[in-house]
């Protein structure tokens, strides 16, 4: 029992020092042995200042417009490239390293990765990756991959990788690792070999992937220091140095931090994580007390002829509590120095587990020893507090009371439950006050442990309370029932344990559930979950055909919903290419319908609290969901089909459409049932005309599709209609192969096309809530078989009796079985109802905080969306449900199996 938490503690403790990287490790994956990493900073010719790290620079100079403040992208206010190597000092070198993306082949098909160009074996790049097989790319057709990049693509050593547009393959040759990014899907080319090449074929295709990010590692003699940094910086070059990494410069020799708004932020610390540390390792201490403490008694009570003679042999009271003391010793220290050893050992037997896990390696195995000899003194002090309690009792008993074996009658005092009762309401009020007022989590933190330490004070008498149930239960039950509560003092401790254990779990489960509510309240999903939408914006609607056959080939379909979309102009250009030409299809906003936060000229001249207003105004409540599939001002043409993929189910919007009206699901749009759409035939001009469509308001979750058009109302209106594209829904989700081999298909037709699927919400408290149900149902177990063994060992007497008047052999495993099920029953019950405050409790100052955040949002004239508060209180009931009737079904059965069903034959004592 105390050896079990040092295992857990001991092994969490050299894992977590373990996996804290040291500064000169984290430089090492970052750079390597270089002494720099080089890059251009975006911001052309001009002087910049950075933060010692690099991770932050800003221009030196910061009055007057900035120099790129007009349209990105035009020629005039580009910022000419800089070539980081020109901040190299003399007599350096440097080797390239540069990163992008490309549609690789794979054994399904094609996907997305990450490229890279980095000589890896050049003695500069030592440390950035690990090479687990094989070895580095030596050769232009050679290309070494990341374990995570053939686990996903089932390619391996050997294996050949093609990209689109480019006729060279290249030579799968070794696997390597990203220390601190595992799960990172990447291939690495010799400098030159890939990256251009493919960006180049893909500009000659008509598709643009971006410019590549690169960066250059230099190795200068004498490293590369803080005045070598500035000069960098006057040129426009970002530096991360490893000398200055790991021997920054004085705060005043940073002149970044001398700008406003640039000063040093102070460094962020989680000071929830040693509260929540310190609160579970005192529920570790206050679970083995509660378990070890009988056990103790029960060990005293069997010893107490031997103690008796050491009272009637001259043995004063002292000499009783050393002996009982002495054995919490002896046990408290053999279980530090076992549990010590053990959680050493189950570390150093999981470590590439919890590091893949994890998605990092282990800087290396950290041992501290101050640490650990802390740990082991905590189980030593453990094994003391334990034997505390027996001790003073057995010290107090009489002589003759010890020698006979009478153990006396005792009355159950008033003041334990008494102190628990206070407690109970003292540590609620403190709570809710926390949770309402205050909005401090160390307030609630605290007062929930005040209840929860009242709920154990409690205990006894509440478990007296239990037994007034007996009456409905079958024989066997109640004596089990009736055993426990008569024998309070070995019953108590092990529910408080069970309950301490369970309170905890209901507790993090509970804010866990409501936690992963708000997050999936505020998951923006582009379409219902299995829909695939595949859009050819840029095509003009050339290849939407042979890429709507390549979808229904490779993807399981079961709907599919053509789309199209509204052109205007003798230029048919893509949403956000506009050039002179090319024309669009608007909706226009009703100025009555207009949200008064962005009416022209309106910006800082609303009040708190007609910004508060503002809040509830529908008017001001914005659509951001970014459409499956893209069309200018979120029109799409179709039919019905559209609204079954969207998942809408409404008849009356499917006969509308079917009859040629328009379905408007946006009623900001909506103008006294119409809806305006301004065409221009020109996006470089300012002439347009504005079209009246009817249509009809439907209330339902578009996912950022303000209105469907019919085609039949299109061409009533006189609109130009392209081919964009097409929803699926399927019958189940699309495997990874399936998506390789589409975009193998698709990559094979030469179109430009932008495929989404909608995987939904992605909880990550799952497994959490998973790993807390079977920590509790262990504990819970674990706690009852503790209790049941006490009672065993306690009435071995009456058990003995039972088979000499001719018991059959069935009761005594009956009998234990349902004393295991009893205590993990009145553990569970009352570990649920004691874990549900403090959860409630922080999802109140959860939102406490947040409606303050949104308080001072609005205060400074920020969105009113953010005055929308939602904190959602989720009860996980099917972990409770668990915890509530498997868990003492499960510990009864168990406890059951166990159990001989024959009892030993014991030797009389010898008086």
């Amino acid at each position: 029992m105390i050896a079990v938490p040092v295992v857990g503690v001991s092994a969490a403790d050299v894992t977590i020092r373990s996996s804290q990287l040291t500064p000169r490790q984290t430089i090492t994956r970052d750079i390597g042995a270089a002494d720099a990493r080089l890059e251009d900073a975006g911001q052309g010719h001009q002087a910049i200042l950075q933060s010692p790290q690099g991770d932050t620079f800003a221009p030196a100079r910061q009055s007057g417009p900035a120099k790129d403040s007009a349209a990105p992208g035009s020629a005039e206010t580009a910022p000419a490239a800089v070539d980081p190597r020109t901040a190299a000092p003399a007599g350096s070198r440097a080797i390239p390293d540069t990163s992008s993306y490309a549609d690789v082949t794979t054994a399904s098909g094609v996907m997305s990765t990450e490229v890279r160009e980095l000589d890896a074996a050049d003695p500069i790049a030592a440390g950035i990756m690990d090479l687990t097989r094989g070895s580095f790319a030596a050769a232009p057709d050679e290309v070494t991959a990341t374990e995570a990049f053939l686990t996903r693509s089932g390619l391996r050593i050997g294996s050949e990788v093609r990209a689109h547009g480019l006729d060279r393959a290249y030579r799968i040759v070794g696997a390597y690792e990203l220390p601190s990014k595992l799960d990172t899907a990447q291939l690495d080319f010799r400098p030159g070999a890939f990256i251009g090449r493919y960006l180049a074929a893909r500009t000659a295709a008509g598709s643009d992937r971006g410019e590549p990010m690169s960066s250059y590692l230099v190795a200068a003699r004498g490293g590369f220091t803080w005045d070598m940094v500035q000069r960098a910086n006057t040129l426009g070059v970002v530096v991360h140095s490893r000398t200055v990494m790991l021997d920054p410069p004085a705060d005043a020799e940073v002149p970044l931090y001398r700008l406003p708004d640039h000063g040093k932020s102070a460094p962020v610390t989680d000071r929830a994580a040693p509260a929540a540390a310190a609160t579970v390792a005192g529920m570790a201490l206050l679970e083995v007390c509660l378990l070890a403490g009988p056990a103790f008694a029960v060990g005293a009570r069997r010893s107490r002829r031997q103690l008796g003679l050491v009272g009637a042999n001259g043995g004063d009271r002292r000499h009783i509590r050393a002996i009982v003391l002495s054995g919490g010793l002896v046990t408290g220290a053999a279980a530090a120095v076992t549990g010590t050893v053990v959680g050493v050992a189950l570390t150093l037997l999981l470590r590439t587990r919890l590091e893949d896990y994890a998605g990092s390696r282990f800087g290396g195995i950290a041992l501290r020893p101050v640490e650990l000899l802390g740990i082991a003194a905590l189980a030593v002090v453990t094994g003391l507090l334990a034997a505390f309690v027996p001790a003073v009792t057995a010290s107090r008993q009489s002589v003759l009371a010890s020698l006979t074996g009478r153990r006396g009658t005792r009355r159950a005092g008033r003041v334990l439950p008494s102190a628990g009762l206070v407690a109970v309401c003292l540590g609620a009020v403190i709570a809710v006050l926390g949770s309402v007022h205050s909005g401090n989590a160390y307030v609630v933190a605290g007062g929930s442990a005040i209840a929860e330490l009242g709920v154990v004070a409690l205990t006894p008498l509440l478990v007296a309370g239990f037994g007034r149930l007996g009456h409905w239960l079958p024989l066997v039950p109640r004596l089990a029932l009736r055993d426990a509560v008569r024998n309070r003092g070995r019953t108590a401790p092990a529910v408080a344990a069970v309950l301490a254990a369970v309170a905890g779990t209901v507790a993090v489960a509970t804010y866990a559930a409501s936690q992963e509510e708000q997050n999936r309240h505020a998951y923006i999903a582009r379409a219902p979950r299995g829909v695939l939408a595949v859009g050819l914006p840029s095509e003009a609607g050339r290849g939407v055909a042979a890429v709507r056959r390549s979808v229904s080939a490779d993807v399981p379909v079961r709907l599919r919903a053509d789309v199209s979309r509204l052109v205007a102009g003798t230029r048919i250009c893509d949403a956000g290419n506009w050039q002179a030409g090319c024309g669009n299809v608007m909706p226009v906003l009703p100025e009555a319908n207009q949200c008064p936060l962005v009416a022209e000229g309106s910006a800082g001249t609303f009040t708190a609290a007609q910004l508060r207003s503002f809040a509830k105004d529908w008017r001001c409540r914005y659509d951001s969901v970014d459409p499956a599939i893209r069309a200018e001002g979120g029109l799409l043409v179709g039919g019905p089909q559209v609204l079954e993929t969207l998942g809408i189910h409404d008849p009356a919007a499917r006969q509308a459409l079917a009859h040629g009206t328009t379905v408007l699901f946006d009623r900001a749009y909506g103008d006294h049932g119409s809806l305006r759409l301004r065409v221009t035939p020109d996006v470089s001009k300012q002439a347009s005309t504005v079209t009246t469509l009817p249509v009809r308001l439907v209330t339902a979750r578009s996912y950022g599709v303000k209105a469907v058009v019919p085609q039949r109302a299109a061409a009533a209106a006189g609109l130009r209609t392209v081919p964009l594209g097409s929803l699926f829904t399927t019958s189940r989700m699309p495997t990874d192969a399936e998506q390789q081999a589409l975009a193998r298909d698709i990559a094979k037709l030469g179109v430009t096309s932008e495929v989404y699927l909608e995987h939904g919400y992605t909880g990550r408290y799952g497994v959490v809530l998973a790993a807390l149900t079977l920590f509790a149902a262990l504990v819970t177990i674990g706690a009852a078989g503790v209790a049941t063994g006490l009672a065993q060992a306690d009435a071995e007497a009456d058990l003995r009796t039972l088979a000499a008047v001719g018991a059959p052999g069935r009761v005594r495993r009956t009998l234990s079985g349902f004393q295991c099920g009893a205590v993990a029953a009145m553990g569970v019950l009352l570990g649920t109802a004691a874990g549900i405050l403090p959860a409630v409790a922080l999802r109140g100052v959860d939102r406490l905080q947040q409606r303050q955040m949104a308080e001072q949002a609005l205060a400074h004239g920020g969105d009113s969306a953010l005055a929308h508060v939602d904190v959602p209180v989720v009860v996980p009931w099917a972990t409770i449900g668990m915890l509530l009737i498997l868990v003492p079904v499960g510990a009864t059965l168990l406890a059951a199996l166990v159990t001989r069903s024959r009892t030993a034959m014991g030797r009389r004592v010898q008086d």
